[in-house]
């Protein structure tokens, strides 16, 4: 079938050539003086019938006849690059890819003058469009499939480079080229997918996954909008920040048990109205309405002020959490009249993020002049949901959705499962509203590098100078161990380490005066490059180039896994975007303890008898290295330019896996995919199990060890969902991993600790210590899995905090001499009515730049009143 698209002057087509059928038309062609510059004016037609014949032979390149309305009026040849006209250029001039596809182009001389036959306005710029979309649509779709189209024109053919810049063409170089005995000038160029779909002649009607920012479209916007909006007023509301009323009918009485309570009181910066009124829990969806005065002037492009108004439907379940049906969300403005119009007329305007935070900015109490940067990282979030809208809705996403990624769990593929899941997640943070800034991060870096694309890199390689470079190693291990020799694998092949000596040599350079430091593929280039520019240009970093091993992001975006070798470690870089309140780099002088940090928790895991039984793991940090001989580290204050150039190793889960057991990320618990379908919910069902004893085997694996963890050793984690990986045996959660030890562990006691990791510590009071639980378990993590299974008809959520109240009491049954110090008001007691209300988004609307100030970050926490308890003695369940 000839690949058919519709240009400007109509159907144009493209089947292969002939040579039996197009040799006579195609030497007419090729003779014209108009044709010159393809240099063969002198062939006879039996000389171009065999160069056809030659060109349908040879499978390095193939010929193309364009007909528009049935006449043929171009010719096409495409080619392998790198096995043919471009096999040969000086090194550097081309990056041969894969996906690139080579191009000439002969349209079709112009007819002899003629009153009845003028040429077609627009044909050639048809005949190039219909090329290029031959070339860069899928082979499924009837075209080659390219990602980059690569031309080499004489450099005097000045009127096909107008053509090809108008077709989006980037000039490369300006080459010498042998051919058939004489040499040509040419212009090397080279167009992607994205550079034809900006591009004039690229005119926005080709396949729309191949239109510039395609993700960027209303119908994904609307959904992004909607649930971000959803996603904000409950996590608003959660924190005290903002508080929808019933939306009742006027002539009837209110809900006698909204009344706030005065006792109570306030809350600072929040809705005036009292407890009561907030801890209000129903599993059916009642409608609420959350109205909002609008400034003169203010947010939303008004003029004249009035009012904006919210209306839902939502369940409330405990610990103050609303579950907001996203579709009957409905917004809308109210003007107050003005001399050119009355007022007190709704106008529907959809549900739109940014407005409402823009709206929302007095009960917020966003800093005047963070509220842009706030809404920079809101937008990059926005955007962020967009995409993978787009990705889940595309006909290849079938493994992306919740059952699908189920299946995955029960297919062989146990690496390939695990990293399916970890790009599967569309949530980002459960709790913080502009959870995906990844501010730095360009569209093409999205593309390449964001964990929800599910792509693949290299890492890029340094050479750091030993004496200003510093590697730690855990218990065990091994410079040579962990890199490798020439002659042995490690981290690095044999073959890596021998052709990085090489080039260390070849430059003069000794290989014994460096280690090896792997660098991000965006941080080298935004980074190191120029950041660092007066390091490399010393060698006292040397770039080597990239690494043998794909890697995958995982959602904390800096970490990636071995995707060819998935039993070697993660690798943890300090890629530093900003993203969620953090320059995320790594501190060359944190890493110097932290193999040291892991060794002293995973002795303490492995020694304790409780956890063992639990099968309660850590993934250790093996090793760790950091660059500190750059400028910055010599200036008066600490800086985040210090954090910019470490690395540590992580292992992996896989090689710990019995047969049968599958892993995933903690995260996509709390992962709807597009169609609305928890992941959770699927595992339930898929389980077979009864809902409350696949729940209590959960708990057994997560809640368990970390409340023991906390009570027998002083010791929190930071346990959200990104920060444990699950095992799974039929469906059912049998144990975790913990990982992140050396950033996101704290010791909150006075046990001896030895001098290298004293950093752990951080001594506070038997009631913020409880908060290791109360906070980043129940509020930031089952708060979330309970709603989910209590708004899917899963698990009612009195039933979920029921177990999870089940599961405490078995660790104080089980743990006597731990009940004596913790309980009955003593010590850290988890059966508390209340504990304090630590608030994550009042941090980031705080200072989006930097959340906390990691030094001490128990003072830089804040509160917003009490919550109940859903476990407290008080509470019935």
């Amino acid at each position: 079938m000839p690949f058919t698209t519709t240009t400007r002057v109509g159907e144009l087509t493209v089947e292969p050539a002939h040579a039996a059928r197009d040799a006579r038309t195609l030497h007419d062609w090729l003779t014209h003086p108009a044709s010159h510059y393809w240099e063969m004016s002198g062939l006879t037609r039996q000389q171009v019938h065999a160069y056809l014949t030659a060109m349908s032979a040879d499978d390095a390149q193939d010929g193309w006849l364009l007909r528009h309305a049935g006449t043929p009026i171009a010719y096409a040849e495409t080619y392998d690059p790198s096995r043919t006209v471009l096999d040969g250029l000086p090194p550097g001039t081309l990056d041969h890819r894969p996906g690139d596809l080579g191009m000439h182009l002969l349209v079709a001389p112009p007819p002899a003058p003629r009153g009845d036959t003028p040429r077609i306005p627009g044909l050639t710029d048809a005949v190039m469009t219909t090329v290029m979309r031959f070339c860069l649509t899928p082979a499924p779709d009837g075209g080659r499939g390219a990602l980059r189209v690569v031309v080499e024109p004489d450099t005097r053919n000045t009127a096909i480079h107008a053509k090809n810049a108008a077709a989006g063409f980037r000039v490369l170089a300006d080459v010498d080229l042998a051919t058939d005995g004489h040499t040509k000038h040419a212009r090397l160029s080279a167009c992607t997918r994205d550079d034809f779909a900006a591009s004039p002649l690229g005119d926005d009607t080709g396949p729309l996954s191949s239109r510039p920012a395609a993700h960027l479209r209303p119908a994904l916007a609307e959904a992004a909008h909607r649930h971000l909006v959803a996603k904000a007023l409950a996590e608003f509301t959660h924190e005290r920040l903002i508080l929808p009323e019933p939306d009742l009918d006027p002539d009837l009485d209110p809900d006698p048990d909204l009344d706030p309570d005065p006792a109570r009181g306030p809350v600072t910066g929040a809705s005036p109205a009292g407890g009561a009124a907030r801890e209000v829990t129903h599993d059916d969806p009642r409608p609420y309405a959350l109205v909002l005065d609008e400034a003169p002037h203010g947010a939303g492009g008004g003029t004249g002020g009035g009012r904006v108004t919210y209306r839902f439907t939502a369940r409330r379940y405990p610990l103050e959490h609303w579950v907001i049906d996203e579709a009957s969300l409905r917004r809308t403005r109210t003007r107050t009249r003005t001399r050119t119009g009355p007022g007190g007329v709704e106008h529907p305007a959809g549900p739109d993020a940014l407005e409402l935070v823009a709206e929302l900015q007095p009960q917020l109490q966003v800093p005047d002049d963070l509220l842009p940067v706030y809404l920079e990282e809101l937008s990059s979030t926005l955007a962020g949901a967009m995409a993978k809208r787009e990705r889940e809705s595309s006909p290849q996403s079938s493994p992306q959705s919740a059952p699908g990624l189920v299946r995955a769990l029960s297919g062989p593929d146990v690496a390939g499962a695990f990293q399916a899941v970890e790009s599967a997640m569309t949530e980002g943070h459960p709790g913080f509203v502009a959870n995906n800034g990844r501010i730095g991060y360009s569209l093409s870096d999205y593309r390449a590098y964001a964990p929800e694309r599910g792509g693949r890199l290299r890492l890029m390689w340094l050479a750091a100078r030993r004496e200003h470079t510093h590697l730690a190693l855990g218990a065990g291990q091994t410079e040579h161990g962990l890199y490798g020799t020439p002659s042995t694998a490690g981290e690095l092949s044999g073959a890596e380490r021998a052709a990085f000596a090489d080039r260390l040599t070849a430059r003069g350079l000794d290989p014994d005066d460096y280690l090896y430091l792997p660098v991000h593929p965006w941080q080298w280039e935004h980074r190191v490059a120029i950041t660092f520019a007066a390091d490399v240009a010393r060698h006292d970093l040397v770039p080597l180039g990239p690494g043998a091993d794909e890697y995958t992001p995982q959602q904390s975006v800096r970490t990636l896994f071995n995707t060819t070798r998935p039993g070697h470690h993660y690798v943890k870089t300090a890629t530093a975007i900003q993203n969620m309140g953090f320059l995320r780099g790594l501190s060359p002088k944190y890493m110097r303890d932290t193999p040291a940090v892991n060794d002293w928790v995973a002795d303490l895991v492995t020694g304790d008898a409780t956890l063992r039984r639990a099968g309660f793991g850590v993934l250790r940090e093996l090793a760790a290295v950091g660059y500190t001989g750059d400028v910055y580290h010599r200036t008066p204050t600490d800086n985040p330019y210090r954090k910019m150039l470490a690395a540590l190793w992580r292992e992996s889960p896989l090689p710990r896996l019995a047969d049968g057991e599958r892993v995933a990320t903690m995260a996509a618990l709390l992962h709807r995919d597009a169609t609305g379908t928890a992941l959770a919910t699927t595992l339930v069902t898929a389980s077979g199990l009864d809902p409350e004893h696949w729940l209590r085997s959960y708990l057994d694996a997560y809640l368990y060890p970390l409340v023991h963890c906390l009570l027998a050793h002083d010791l929190a984690f930071m346990p959200h969902g990104e920060n444990l990986v699950l095992v799974l045996r039929d469906h059912v959660v049998t144990r975790v991993f913990m990982k992140d030890i050396g950033e996101e562990t704290a010791v909150l006691g006075p046990r001896p600790l030895p001098a290298r990791i004293e950093r752990l510590r951080a001594l506070v009071g038997d009631e913020e210590k409880a908060l290791a639980v109360f906070t980043d378990m129940f509020d930031g993590v089952l708060r979330h899995l309970s709603g989910i299974l209590a708004a899917d008809g899963v698990l009612p959520a009195a039933r979920f905090w029921a177990v999870v109240g089940q599961v405490v009491d078995r660790h104080r049954d089980e743990h006597p001499d731990l009940a004596a110090r913790h309980g009955h008001g003593l010590g850290v007691d988890l059966r508390a009515r209340t504990f304090a209300h630590s608030c994550l988004n009042r941090l980031q609307l705080r200072d989006t730049r930097q959340l906390v100030d990691l030094t001490d970050q128990a003072s830089s926490l804040i509160y917003a009143g009490r919550l109940t308890n859903p476990i407290g003695t008080t509470v019935t369940t």
